[in-house]
């Protein structure tokens, strides 16, 4: 008898000690004070690090990492299982990627539009008017790379108009493109309004007609994988929101 009611007690303790375990273990649906990490296109830099501290400020204790670099370089490291909470691409064909491989949570929001621009060094020296001079002797150009999306919005104008590039090099992101003018190692470089906006005096930008045939389509998502997927929706719901579009228009993007 006494054998029995001590096996009874133990058992009692071993279900108690457990329920125990289980209610302290279980995560909390509080997404307070999360910090996120967004992947985004290298061109908007400057708009979403100022939405971040908006986002900050609306959520005290939050944080947001960022991760800038080519949309087709960040698709690939997603791919690879890379940790994200957000995506940003600079054209739908990386979130489209992106969907097919199964790492979105819901379905992309288009959010914002860019055009393609000449960057050249101030003053424009090499005398660049149209997307044609671009192939004059003696002019370096620097283009992205066909998989970036400002890479395949290039190769849409190249097609449109009939005039095939030379470049002296392609880069994995438009920053990377601005760069090679800013200091004197290219010419020209095709970017996008908007960096060509942010280099400020440091290029002469060159405007072109038939860029309006390769309009980039920016989508935002939350990933699959996000720890903090609440969190995560606030970020985008910020980005699609009045504050968001605010600091996009003031980077150089049209609406989408």
């Amino acid at each position: 008898m006494l054998r029995a009611l001590a096996v009874s007690a133990v058992m009692a303790l071993a279900a108690t000690t457990a329920c125990q375990s289980n209610s302290t273990s279980q995560p909390t649906s509080s997404s307070s004070g999360a910090a996120i990490t967004v992947f985004a296109a290298a061109s908007l830099k400057s708009a979403f690090t100022e939405i971040a501290e908006q986002y900050k400020t609306d959520n005290p204790g939050s944080s947001v990492e960022f991760s800038f670099a080519g949309s087709s370089d960040l698709v690939t490291q997603l791919t690879q299982g890379a940790p994200a909470d957000v995506f940003a691409s600079a054209d739908t064909r990386n979130m489209d990627k992106a969907a097919q491989a199964g790492l979105l949570s819901g379905n992309p929001v288009d959010f914002a539009t860019n055009t393609l621009t000449i960057a050249v060094a101030p003053g424009n020296p090499k005398g660049i008017k149209s997307f044609r001079d671009l192939t004059k002797p003696g002019v370096s150009v620097v283009v992205c790379a066909p998989p970036v999306p400002c890479g395949g919005a290039t190769q849409k104008v190249e097609q449109a108009t009939g005039v095939t590039l030379t470049p002296v090099s392609e880069e994995s992101s438009v920053t990377d493109v601005l760069n090679k003018v800013t200091t004197g190692q290219a010419d020209a470089g095709v970017v996008y309004v908007t960096d060509a906006a942010g280099a400020g005096d440091k290029v002469t930008a060159v405007s072109f007609p038939e860029a309006a045939r390769a309009v980039n389509t920016y989508p935002i998502a939350v990933l699959k994988q996000s720890k903090h997927s609440e969190a995560a929706q606030r970020f985008v719901d910020l980005v699609t929101g009045e504050p968001g579009q605010k600091a996009l228009a003031k980077a150089g993007f049209a609406k989408p």
